[in-house]
């Protein structure tokens, strides 16, 4: 963040003030790195975790529910790495002055959705639409 600018810890985007001000832009940067942080810190652990739990359980019962709890954890593990990678995909954006609009539409993205989902590349419309064509060219 630049010296010159001030930011307030309390501050919310609202609908009105300039759309991605520099004001909106700090306060997404700063959810999405904070987000990014959480995921990261999270993944540490399960890492360790991982590593500290190996151990030869004879119950083969007892063996299977683990297997199966690892193996849960490393599936939600492997979402939120991709989570990160849209993470840094969305502040690659705030870099380059496109955060915030739809990547279909170019239309600005709802402060709502973006507060919401701050990882978001479309508007709530153009998402439906993308959503039902892919519903409709699903190969089942």
């Amino acid at each position: 963040m630049k010296q010159d600018k001030v930011f307030f810890e309390d501050y919310r985007p609202v609908e009105g003030e300039p759309f991605m001000n520099d004001r909106q832009l700090e306060y997404f940067r700063r959810k999405l790195v904070t987000w990014k942080n959480d995921l990261m810190s999270d993944s540490k652990e399960t890492i360790e975790g991982l590593q500290d739990n190996t151990r030869n359980i004879p119950d083969i019962a007892d063996r299977a529910s683990e297997e199966t709890d690892r193996a849960l954890e490393l599936r939600t593990r492997d979402r939120q790495r991709k989570l990160v990678s849209k993470i840094d995909a969305a502040l690659r954006r705030i870099d380059e002055g496109e955060y915030g609009y739809c990547e279909m539409t170019g239309e600005p993205i709802s402060l709502k959705r973006l507060d919401a989902r701050p990882i978001a590349t479309m508007t709530l419309e153009a998402q439906e639409r993308h959503e039902r064509s892919e519903k409709v060219h699903r190969d089942d």
